[in-house]
């Protein structure tokens, strides 16, 4: 999206206040992708949901590919967003079931780290494509889009289900089998199966290849979820208030508005622009292997008060910098320095903590019941308060300046550090089976 903000100065076909209404309806979209999500996974198993997301996303690529109609073309964007809804909700609750608690949290930020790379490549090959016709260069970006999702679907026949979700359905064999290709030992095997057995209400000795489950397929989760336990109302205030502020605190509303930001200190060419948010994202796709490999060492809480501190002093050091250079003359060339550092720093870290974390820690902390809608609703809050962020963002800087905006935001991480800090405990070492000790 922040690839059309450049576009307005470019072509003049879209108004910054269309950009905003467009990049609010896509998260709309999105929310509605997560909210079915998790009802379908637990229908449908989780390795079958992988393939449905795969399916929106080629069916959405090919309208958008090979249909001029601007109807058809708008149609096919609306499928591709369910798909980037059911993403990132089933990409972490299936690798939090499937891995073993010493390299969970490391596994379950991979989502995240390739939704950047992936964001990246974007960019890069839409640069260069721009150098081409421009029909045969928008044909090029679109179409490339339809290799991901045939290699998700071939790569899916050779991945299993997860065994949680197995267990849900009675399907104790096919669970262990599973398992015993995803443990460490034959010790680990029998203590995961036996905690899942617990988690679900299937006896300890019932060895069974196929048992009998009452209310395998999701019935009354939603009924648990709305009328909570204290320890599932915990969850929930967690899992809704770390995404919610995941979005709140603006690095994915900076990088939209990015272009308006790099023009305000100077930097005007089209080119400019888009190499600048390229290096950023590059930035934060590197960065991102930081936590992969710190999540189970340091913890998960350990890092997000670590990102969201630093995001709070970048976010104070641009507002400073942008409010200076509103106020001074076109030779003054420090705040522009400080102002694109402090912006690259904030990705930075962004990346460590608040970027990869919030899908980690909601994919883990739910009863396997109620695992796939929680985490549901945690991704929902989060294409929610995206959506708001893009409406409101616009306004708001108009209204007060972009550096005024960025003060707003480093006040918003600073309500993050307190609520992450006294509300959320820390899930590092816990099983899945084990985190409502944690509640």
């Amino acid at each position: 999206m922040s690839e059309a903000v450049l576009h307005i100065d470019k072509d003049r076909r879209m108004t910054e206040r269309q950009v905003e209404q467009l990049a609010a309806i896509l998260h709309i979209l999105s929310l509605v992708g997560s909210a079915i999500a998790g009802r379908i996974s637990d229908w449908m198993g989780r390795r079958y949901t992988i393939s449905l997301t795969g399916i929106f996303f080629f069916l959405g690529t090919i309208l958008m590919s090979f249909f001029p109609n601007n109807a058809l073309i708008l149609l096919g964007r609306a499928v591709a967003q369910l798909g980037v809804g059911f993403a990132p909700m089933i990409a972490a609750i299936y690798i939090a079931e499937v891995s073993p608690t010493s390299s969970r949290g490391i596994l379950t930020s991979f989502p995240e780290v390739s939704i950047n790379i992936g964001t990246t490549l974007g960019y890069l090959i839409s640069y260069n494509a721009s150098k081409l016709h421009r029909k045969f260069g928008l044909l090029i970006m679109l179409s490339l889009g339809a290799i991901s999702p045939v290699l998700l679907a071939l790569k899916v026949r050779a991945m299993p289900e997860s065994p949680r979700w197995l267990v849900m359905q009675g399907r104790l064999a096919e669970a262990k089998l599973v398992l015993t290709k995803t443990s460490d030992s034959v010790e680990e095997v029998d203590h995961r199966l036996n905690d899942m057995k617990e988690a679900v209400g299937i006896p300890m000795d019932s060895n069974d290849d196929i048992v009998q489950v009452s209310q395998s397929t999701g019935e009354g989760v939603w009924l648990d979820l709305l009328r909570p336990t204290q320890c599932v109302r915990h969850m929930l205030i967690c899992t809704i208030g770390v995404h919610s502020l995941q979005q709140a605190c603006g690095m994915d509303t900076l990088l939209l508005y990015a272009p308006r930001m790099f023009e305000k200190m100077g930097i005007t060419s089209y080119n400019g622009k888009l190499l600048l948010i390229i290096k950023f994202l590059i930035v934060k796709s590197f960065l991102l292997l930081i936590p992969t490999s710190l999540l189970e060492r340091i913890g998960r809480k350990q890092l997000l008060l670590i990102s969201v501190g630093g995001m709070s002093v970048c976010l104070a050091i641009l507002g400073i910098s942008l409010t200076v250079n509103d106020h001074s003359d076109l030779e003054t060339k420090w705040p522009v320095a400080v102002g694109i550092s402090s912006m690259a720093f904030c990705a930075a870290f962004y990346s460590i903590g608040l970027g990869p974390i919030p899908s980690v820690y909601s994919s883990e902390i739910f009863p396997l019941r109620l695992r796939a809608q929680g985490n549901a609703i945690g991704i929902s809050v989060s294409q929610l308060a995206s959506a708001f962020m893009a409406i409101i963002f616009l306004p708001m800087y108009e209204a007060i300046t972009l550096g005024g905006a960025a003060f707003v935001l480093m006040v918003i991480t600073i309500v993050s550090y307190f609520f992450i800090s006294e509300i959320m405990p820390e899930t590092q070492g816990k099983t899945l089976e084990e985190m409502s000790q944690r509640f």
